[in-house]
């Protein structure tokens, strides 16, 4: 990311009244949508569409979707296909066999503002325990003419050198009337075309795109639809698309926000919970003691009206949407419609680092010459190697590209700085006289009426030292709980509360070793829910935005030039949606 702020005209005062709903898609209604839909006849549908639709039926939501929409009460398509069905002999699990760390934004000597090759980015990701990463150099009409061919051969002969690591390619999209986002694709032999097309039809830089209008809107929904399209048409085999650092300049309004992920769920799936630039908030003298994140800015003419100044900080190391419980992730959590969190470098120039730019004319040559290595520590630069910090983890069935992405559109995703916990597993199991149903992070459980459902966490305590040289301990396990409802935000689609989500329970696990387990009885299932997990060393905390009757002990505020990541460790969950069925 650049840390510049974003140079168009943003005003949120003219009315944001106008819908998608009417445009006409070019791709053909994806088969979730199909048989959700009330219009299409079951005779009309594929066995596996007919499944669906009664998976549905038993939660009680056929029919509540239309074509081209996603929401329905309670759970969304993607959530009922992913649902576990009750059996008698307990149920299904998800198939789970690999948590693959990761890291979605990285930039290479393929950006303006960055210097590395590929392949020092992908050594150093591998050396400090990343399964998987995503290139993603900065969207603009240099990149656009010369950047996405270019790198290419660097990711393919970096895939070849480690050949256990995922090398996704991608790039860091200008979004139309709003910020950045990490778009990637699955390797193959339209990868780079794909890329391309997209950065140049659709890049709000190379489209002169980026002032806040309807029109500009509608074409960021348009580029996620288009990527549906390539995906459906099977000229790619995936691509998915998350928000980078949305509160960092406060332009990604909430109605912007839920337009993205309304327009293709497989495609648009999250954002960052956490962003990069972590070793920006190291104090003066072994580090720059800028902003932690890069999110040091106040509210401007682009500028959200919304949003309240602390939105402009970080909380935690974490984004003020994902780390205010009762906030804006919340709010669209409360729709019950998935929506991800990730944690992420944003390698740029990494801390302490002896290396300097290399020469060369970037704008005519779509790249900087390999760095200069040799020099003096570097300790005022901002950004971390991918791994060393920050870890996105995915739960996937196999280790391959394909796994990895259909484990983040699932929602299998856990995030930490800092190497806080070993490892992490969730489960919300329902039992009833039909028997017991359990699901994982990312999933929807749906279990009969009145059915009693329990939480239970299992948690690997942290035992070897992280990357400053220290065994992080965690101190404090929060449970937060939101009741879902699909109306939530029908009427304002720039809510950014939710009213009924809060802390419901905060366990001391200090001193705990090995591997402990924590159970938490959520009661009869009578509404539909959702449930997710923090933790923290807690080191620093204090009352949530939203007051301490929401959140009596949340991430404190982080304090530009005084916030040393590393004595203030979180890691946060996805949720698991709960969903009576009558």
């Amino acid at each position: 990311m650049s840390n510049e702020h974003h140079p168009h005209s943003h005003s949120h005062d003219h009315d944001h009244g106008h819908s998608h709903d009417g445009h006409t898609h070019s791709h053909e209604v994806d088969e979730i949508t199909l048989a959700a839909s009330s219009d299409a006849p079951d005779s009309d549908l594929r066995p596996a569409e007919v499944s669906r639709r009664n998976l549905l039926r038993a939660a009680g939501v056929a029919g509540a979707v239309t074509a081209g929409m996603a929401g329905m009460t309670g759970v969304t398509p993607a959530m009922a296909e992913a649902a576990t069905v009750a059996t008698a002999k307990g149920g299904n699990r998800a198939k789970i066999r690999h948590w693959l760390a990761g890291d979605h934004h990285i930039h290479t000597q393929h950006s303006s503002d960055g210097m590395y090759r590929v392949i020092d980015q992908a050594q150093h990701g591998a050396a400090y325990g990343l399964d998987w990463l995503v290139i993603t150099d900065h969207g603009g009409a240099t990149h656009a003419k010369l950047g996405v061919d270019l790198v290419n051969p660097d990711i393919v002969a970096a895939r070849k050198i480690l050949p256990e690591t995922l090398i996704f390619q991608g790039l860091e999209w200008n979004i139309p009337a709003a910020e950045h986002g990490t778009v990637f694709v699955a390797p193959g032999r339209n990868e780079v075309a794909v890329l391309k097309q997209f950065e140049n039809s659709y890049d709000g830089s190379v489209r002169n795109a980026r002032a806040n209008t309807p029109e500009n809107e509608a074409l960021a929904v348009a580029a996620i639809q288009w990527l549906g399209t390539q995906k459906t048409k099977r000229r790619i085999e995936d691509a998915l698309f998350l928000a980078n650092h949305p509160a960092r300049n406060g332009i990604d309004s909430p109605h912007e926000v839920r337009a993205w992920r309304d327009a293709d769920p497989r495609i648009a799936i999250g954002w960052e919970g956490a962003p990069g630039h972590q070793a920006g908030g190291l104090p003066s003298g072994y580090g720059p003691g800028s902003a932690r994140g890069g999110y040091g800015n106040s509210a401007g003419a682009d500028s959200f009206p919304g949003y309240p100044p602390e939105s402009y900080r970080s909380w935690g190391g974490f984004d003020f949407y994902t780390s205010t419980v009762g906030g804006l992730w919340d709010s669209m959590l409360a729709e019950g419609k998935p929506w991800s969190i990730t944690a992420n470098s944003d390698s740029h120039r990494n801390w302490s680092d002896t290396a300097v730019r290399g020469g060369g004319d970037f704008n005519a040559n779509g790249r900087y010459d390999d760095p200069v290595y040799g020099g003096g520590i570097q300790l005022n630069l901002a950004d971390f190697w991918p791994g060393f910090y920050s870890r996105t983890h995915v739960g996937a069935s196999s280790r391959d590209y394909g796994a990895v992405m259909r484990g983040m559109r699932d929602g299998r995703v856990w995030v930490d700085h800092g190497s806080l916990v070993k490892s992490l597993d969730v489960r919300v199991v329902a039992t009833s006289r039909r028997g017991t149903v359990s699901e994982t992070l990312g999933g929807t459980l749906q279990a009969p009426r009145g059915s009693r459902v329990e939480l239970v966490v299992t948690i690997t305590a942290q035992d070897v030292p992280n990357w400053s040289q220290f065994i992080p301990e965690l101190n404090r396990v929060d449970v937060i709980r939101g009741t879902v409802d699909a109306d939530h935000a029908s009427g304002d689609a720039d809510t950014m509360t939710a009213p009924d989500t809060r802390v419901i329970k905060q366990t001391d696990v200090s001193g705990r070793t090995g591997t402990y387990t924590l159970r938490y009885d959520l009661g009869e299932l009578e509404e539909a829910f959702y449930v997710r997990m923090r933790g923290t060393d807690a080191n620093r905390s204090q009352p949530g935005y939203l007051g301490a009757s929401v959140d009596p002990a949340g991430p404190a505020i982080d304090v530009v030039g005084d916030a040393d990541p590393w004595v203030d460790l979180w890691f946060y969950t996805n949720p698991v949606w709960v969903v009576p069925t009558r």
